[in-house]
């Protein structure tokens, strides 16, 4: 089977491109958007629209094949590759990709994926923008499937030598701002992960004590218990907390694990997850810090997992702080990592090390990216999987929910 064409489409995103950098630095809201001036290159706002790019492979059967490029939401910072727009991007992608695909033979994708995540980009000597090497290897495994006449997941399992996976993943949903409506919307579909929360400004956000999120988690355990529909769901609380804790606290570790602690009686009898609990401003501090932190959880069982996140953005960089059990749960942050094939390897090699593999990604991808990643999910197995994309829960839920269950009902 041989790929006929490659076609370029200009796609939406579930979500908008934020500026991180000026959104902590306490600019004001404008409504939906914020006031002031962006502070990282390229963004032409704070908050500007999120924007992809689909791929669609033509084969020789007349199939389509199709995946999208997307990147994440804080585009730009923590070491991540810069803002991904479709009008820059769609011309490289014709010009450099196309010719290099069309009257190619489809072989397995593990071979495929490799080749095409290592492309160079010519101008710059480093490798393509992540978003191009994501919707791209999404694209490939799509190809791989239609001309074997298999499922994705299947595929997966195949080349990576794992199963699929006969019970769902437990889905992860995030609130975005409106942290309180939605999180009463996941109680009462029962997401099993919830609410992420949000919590990207000390004053307005977490408190200048952390005051605010304690409130917010003991609201959030009340709510539980009064809207539940079955006595037996208790679901995980995680939520996001974009370092503001490690802001509030002076970056203390001490003072750190006291305040998780009270954080942890509040969401009792419920396990608590905070993700991104400081943010050391490059790899090297973030990794000794997340390190420290949870050496400090575990010696005195204060009963909190941390999760990793900022830093923590390629293959390489999972498996560093999995080795250095820079935290319990590693987020892998799915278009960070480029060619799917690297976010397969990221689950694996957490599942070897011990540490919890968060399949994640962010609100700003596709309903197509979301839909793969599900597809990843079922063959690797990661301990929790992002509901995406989208702030508004109920869409991103349903999305990978779907998927989820027709892969079970078409494998049993």
């Amino acid at each position: 089977m041989k790929i006929v064409r490659l076609i370029c489409a200009p796609a939406r995103t579930g979500f908008f491109f934020d500026d991180q950098t000026a959104i902590k630095n306490a600019v004001g809201h404008d409504g939906f958007t914020y006031r002031g001036k962006p502070a990282l290159p390229g963004y032409s706002a704070i908050r500007q629209a999120g924007e992809a790019v689909s791929i669609l492979l033509q084969l020789e059967n007349g199939l389509v094949a199709h995946g999208d490029c997307a990147a994440v939401q804080y585009s730009g910072i923590g070491g991540r590759d810069p803002l991904f727009l479709a009008a820059e991007f769609i011309p490289f992608i014709n010009g450099q990709i196309k010719p290099r695909l069309e009257g190619r033979s489809i072989t397995g994708f593990r071979e495929l994926a490799q080749e095409f995540d290592a492309i160079v980009n010519p101008l710059t000597g480093k490798r393509v923008h992540t978003a191009i090497r994501y919707g791209l290897t999404q694209a490939l495994l799509d190809a791989v499937a239609k001309s074997s006449g298999k499922l994705m997941a299947d595929v997966i399992a195949s080349e990576y030598h794992t199963g699929i996976q006969m019970e769902p993943v437990p889905i992860f949903a995030q609130s975005g701002d409106e942290r309180y409506i939605n999180a009463e919307k996941m109680i009462l579909k029962e997401v099993p992960v919830l609410p992420h929360g949000l919590i990207n400004q000390v004053q307005s956000k977490l408190g200048a004590q952390g005051e605010l999120l304690l409130e917010y988690i003991q609201w959030l355990r009340r709510r539980i218990f009064e809207l539940r529909v079955s006595p037996n769901y208790l679901p995980v609380l995680h939520i996001d907390v974009y370092g503001t804790i490690g802001l509030a606290l002076d970056n203390d570790p001490e003072r750190i694990a006291v305040y998780l602690r009270r954080l942890r009686e509040a969401a009792a009898p419920l396990k608590l997850r905070i993700e991104g609990p400081v943010d050391m401003g490059d790899q090297p501090k973030q990794l000794r810090m997340l390190k420290e932190l949870r050496n400090i959880i575990d010696r005195e069982n204060i009963g909190v997992e941390i999760v990793a996140d900022e830093w923590c953005n390629t293959l390489e960089d999972i498996k560093l702080f999995a080795d250095e059990k820079a935290g319990h749960m590693l987020q892998i942050k799915t278009p960070d990592l480029g060619g799917i094939n690297n976010s397969i390897e990221a689950v694996l090699y957490c599942r070897s090390r011990g540490i919890g593999a968060y399949l994640g990604g962010t609100c700003n991808e596709t309903d197509r990216s979301a839909q793969i990643c599900v597809h990843i999910a079922m063959a690797t197995r990661p301990d929790q999987m992002l509901a995406k994309p989208g702030m508004g829960m109920d869409e991103g839920y349903m999305i990978v929910y779907n998927e989820m269950s027709r892969i079970l009902a078409l494998k049993r």
